[in-house]
């Protein structure tokens, strides 16, 4: 499946009535619920409930996904388009992979 069919199939399950801003702000709120799932997961193995299910977290970074195509779908952006252009700003910022010092050290304008 690629990017464009999964944002097109997790498309149908977006509530219809809901307008490009209704979108855009049930996908933010949607994605800082699922983070806060998946962060919950961790924070209870210091409660003493061991590593999080896999299986689990599996399933949420999977909400968290829909939640990232809803937003794509509110700025009418296509989902591979984003992930290109995201790997197009990473090999500019790290040639030759990931450097501390690049990191510390960007070049402005780079966000």
């Amino acid at each position: 499946m690629t990017p464009n069919e999964y944002q097109k199939l997790a498309n149908r399950t977006v509530n219809p009535e809901l307008t490009h801003v209704g979108m855009e702000h049930h996908a933010l709120y949607g994605m800082c619920s699922e983070i806060g799932e998946i962060h919950s997961l961790y924070q209870k193995n210091y409660q003493g409930h061991g590593q999080p299910d896999k299986n689990h977290l599996k399933k949420e970074v999977g909400d968290l996904l829909w939640f990232i195509a809803e937003y794509c779908t509110s700025q009418d952006w296509n989902l591979e388009d984003v992930m290109k252009e995201n790997i197009e700003k990473l090999y500019s910022r790290y040639p030759n992979g990931f450097e501390a010092e690049k990191s510390l050290h960007r070049k402005e304008g780079d966000i």
